[in-house]
């Protein structure tokens, strides 16, 4: 970076100044760069850092607390050569990138069953049982036999009335068992899965 003659020079923390050009009369040192503050004095910076810039001006990474004082241009003695020591700091990010979409499609089927189930009905059989008996109280209604007995009486004429026990009516219960089957629709659902790939980052990935 000795080939820097002239122009602005920027800091790191904001401080400015001029490259001063070597005197003809003195010995030049390749390894700094002569700069001139605004405040008039003048440090070395090592040309190792110096960095040209487009517009014209040079950009050195380093704190105005870090430059060295420059000495006379007559001292006899070389300066001192000072070289930074830079270290490199990694940062690491993340970021979230949508590298697709899922779409989920149900179907309903439709599936015809048989239900055969048995179903009971019950049935009233009445029979009529002639008894023209001749009683002296009613009769309450009693169970026999699961028949259930139901007295039907009647007043008569007579000398004296009397109870007289006509006929029984005999109830008998029986269960009947009938089958009737029948066309039921039981439906079931199926989740079928797509997935959609995001244009984008499909894109970039071919492109990879």
């Amino acid at each position: 970076m000795s080939s820097v003659r002239s122009g602005v020079v920027r800091g790191q923390d904001g401080w400015c100044g001029t490259v001063i050009p070597p005197a003809p009369h003195t010995r030049s040192d390749p390894m700094h760069v002569r700069v001139q503050l605004e405040s008039g004095e003048q440090c070395l910076v090592p040309a190792a850092v110096v960095l040209p810039q487009q517009d014209g001006s040079v950009s050195v990474p380093l704190r105005r607390a870090e430059l060295m004082p420059a000495p006379r241009e007559d001292d006899a003695q070389p300066p001192h050569t000072v070289v930074p020591v830079l270290v490199e700091e990694i940062e690491i990010q993340k970021r979230v990138i949508e590298t697709g979409t899922v779409r989920l499609t149900k179907v309903v089927h439709e599936q015809e069953t048989l239900v055969d189930e048995s179903l009971f009905r019950e049935e009233v059989e009445v029979t009529r049982v002639p008894i023209h008996r001749v009683v002296d109280a009613p009769i309450p209604v009693r169970e026999e036999h699961d028949t259930l007995i139901v007295s039907v009486l009647e007043e008569v004429l007579v000398v004296e009335k009397r109870l007289m026990l006509k006929e029984e009516i005999h109830i008998r219960t029986h269960r009947v068992e009938t089958r009737q089957p029948q066309q039921v629709t039981l439906r079931r659902e199926e989740v079928s899965v797509e997935r959609v790939l995001n244009t984008e980052t499909s894109a970039t990935t071919q492109e990879g």
